[in-house]
């Protein structure tokens, strides 16, 4: 039974959309204490390097394109240059905010793309094979996204005077991570109107709930973790040792 579900998923790779893969890389590092995270070295390797080769790596994904500042695209360039990529690669500028990032690539990518598969700079620990796994999911529901349950319990405050208001159900709550995986026009459609009508949005399923569609979540994995702050580059550190061994 299982060399014929194998077979099937084969047959369904074949005739999936076109995917391309976004990398929204031109934000500031502001909470890593003046460094710059994409380019500070993991490992033996700069952090953005190891998510593209992760992301190349992928058996689903068609071409991969970086957004990136201005002040950045050559090295960025140079960068891509090295990593050795199978993928054809794009660098372009990006905006001031992610949501114009994302848009500023979407708009580049190849005409054949069905699938924008957006997947954070500074999350270099994605398994390739979780990667695919979206794509397939979102395949079947037009919009999908790794994510972990949370385990702390959670309290909405006050941000003025840290005054609790209520204990959400952590039941119902998961932390959502990269690769979110969007058919094209509709996340396209969804960034510009969160632009248009200066909609502050933090990742881009949340573009798309705007417009009131469904957007679905797969269990992803927790060593799958963004690189904000010296304490996050620690860890990922760590994971990378253990991963070796």
């Amino acid at each position: 039974m299982g060399k014929l579900f194998d077979k099937i998923r084969r047959i369904q790779d074949k005739t999936r959309p076109f995917c391309t893969a976004i990398i929204p890389a031109a934000g500031s590092s502001t909470r890593m204490g003046g460094q710059d995270k994409l380019l500070t070295d993991l490992c033996g390797a700069p952090v953005l390097m190891r998510t593209l080769c992760a992301i190349d790596r992928t058996e689903l994904v068609d071409e991969i394109i970086v957004a990136t500042r201005e002040e950045l695209l050559l090295t960025v360039a140079d960068l891509c240059g090295r990593c050795g990529l199978h993928k054809p690669v794009k660098v372009v500028r990006g905006g001031s905010t992610r949501a114009q990032s994302v848009l500023a690539a979407a708009l580049e990518a190849n005409p054949k793309a069905g699938l924008l598969a957006v997947h954070d700079a500074a999350r270099p620990l994605v398994d390739p094979a979780e990667f695919d796994e979206i794509i397939r999911l979102a395949c079947r529901t037009n919009a999908a996204a790794p994510a972990v349950p949370v385990t702390d319990t959670i309290k909405a405050a006050d941000p003025t005077d840290g005054r609790v208001l209520s204990t959400p159900d952590r039941s119902t709550l998961f932390a959502v991570y990269t690769p979110q995986v969007i058919e094209a026009s509709l996340l396209k459609a969804a960034l510009q109107s969160a632009i248009d009508a200066g909609a502050e949005i933090t990742d881009d399923c949340s573009a798309v709930e705007r417009l009131g569609k469904e957007v679905y979540l797969a269990t992803g994995s927790r060593e799958n973790i963004k690189i904000t702050t010296p304490l996050d580059l620690l860890i990922a550190e760590a994971i990378l040792r253990g991963r070796d061994r």
